[in-house]
């Protein structure tokens, strides 16, 4: 089990998504948590990493844990996503290994890990997400 922490940035009904060096696939933006780290410690850190933005740790809010296949891993491993959105501060840019930002809808399904999809279905669902 692959446990990992993912931000939420909703903007005109469109998810922000990151693409890594080397990938050809998208995920929200996040990690996994360092020994010791609660999960709005790694959403923090993460972001702030990925991103160079500040999130604002008060007002991170819960949205869901979702689990699915580990895109790229061998059968069998799984990635539990434990999701919220927040505030923050600054202009999200893709620093250390992202390479590229994205705004992506449920059209993007093709283009997103099988958690994401999840994710992004739940989004949908809830009317958040075209």
């Amino acid at each position: 089990m692959i446990d990992k922490v993912a931000w939420i940035y909703l903007k005109d009904d469109r998810v922000l998504g990151t693409r890594s060096a080397g990938k050809d696939t998208y995920y929200l933006p996040g990690g996994k948590r360092e020994p010791g780290e609660s999960d709005v410690e790694t959403l923090v850190r993460e972001i702030r990493e990925e991103l160079s933005v500040e999130i604002d740790a008060a007002s991170a809010k819960y949205v869901g844990t979702f689990e699915a296949q580990a895109h790229g891993h061998t059968s069998g491993v799984t990635v539990r996503m434990t999701c919220y959105t927040a505030s923050f501060d600054g202009e999200p840019v893709a620093s250390a290994e992202i390479e590229e930002l994205a705004w992506l809808t449920t059209a993007d399904a093709d283009r997103i890990s099988p958690v994401d999809r999840i994710i992004f279905a739940h989004l949908n669902e809830a009317g958040l997400l075209r």
